[in-house]
């Protein structure tokens, strides 16, 4: 992936257009879709929109079930979590925007069958990178990366959304 193809738009549409698929496929009728903050309910509020999903959106602050909680502490911008829909026996759509390691996704789900255990998931990710720590893999994605160690793919926004490649850091 060069500079070209980090825009965010056009990782949008083919975002949009696998889930499409992916949920026809399915015969995943109205799931509700959740986004992780920040990142992902950025991208989640365009494509929830995008895809007409009538529940709400839905929002996960992971903050409390990352691993690594307890080393790193309280992170200052931490926010409610928002589920306004049952979850048991739902299809659920989730929306992140980077795909690292994979243990925001763990924390993810995690939180999430703490209210309830769906029917299905459909990961839905903007960027999709190397770097896996833990078996998690996305269904749909708007596009894929690879960097070197120690290289970070950013979403920032809420507006404008854009991607920055940067050293180090979270």
């Amino acid at each position: 992936m060069n500079q070209a193809d980090f825009d965010v738009e056009t990782l949008l549409a083919r975002l949009e257009k696998s889930l499409r698929e992916e949920l026809a496929r399915r015969r995943l009728d109205d799931p509700a879709m959740i986004g992780v903050h920040t990142g992902g309910a950025w991208i989640a509020e365009v494509l929830h929109r995008r895809l007409g999903l009538s529940e709400p959106l839905g929002y996960l602050d992971i903050s409390f079930y990352r691993d690594d909680y307890p080393q790193s502490g309280m992170n200052p911008d931490v926010r409610a979590s928002k589920l306004p829909f049952r979850v048991d026996g739902r299809n659920i759509v989730l929306i992140d925007d980077v795909l690292y390691t994979g243990r925001t996704v763990r924390a993810a789900l995690n939180e999430i069958f703490d209210y309830g255990r769906p029917a299905e998931i459909v990961l839905g990710v903007l960027i999709d990178r190397n770097g896996r720590q833990i078996p998690i893999q996305a269904d749909c994605i708007g596009g894929r990366v690879e960097l070197e160690p120690g290289r970070r793919i950013k979403l920032t926004g809420p507006e404008p959304l854009q991607l920055t490649m940067r050293a180090g850091g979270r």
